[in-house]
């Protein structure tokens, strides 16, 4: 098996690796992870409280069928209002603090 060298100068990379790397901003992609954990975190807690407040309404009809159309409308309503809540912010700011 032979390796395309056009790819990779491996030369420059024994060089210096890290010279291509001194520029880029870790923290603004520690933020933007960081605010994409919190807005995950608030979907999931809403999916929660919209589980357990529709569990025992006939919303989507009876039977294993209403469940599952159930869950996909409080999973879809829980990403829609990611942020809406104010927990993600607060999360994040509180997170953000203790870096």
């Amino acid at each position: 098996m032979e390796i395309n060298s056009n790819l990779v100068d491996i030369n420059t990379i024994k060089a210096n690796p890290t010279d291509k790397y001194k520029n880029i901003d870790s923290s603004k992609l520690e933020d933007e992870n960081l605010r994409k954990v919190t807005d995950d975190f608030e979907a999931f807690f809403m999916q929660q409280l919209l589980d357990i407040s529709l569990k025992s309404t006939p919303i989507a009809g009876e039977g294993s069928g209403s469940d599952i159309i159930k869950g996909l409308y409080t999973e879809a309503v829980a990403r829609q209002s990611t942020g809406t809540v104010g927990l993600s912010d607060m999360l994040y700011n509180f997170l953000s603090e203790r870096k």
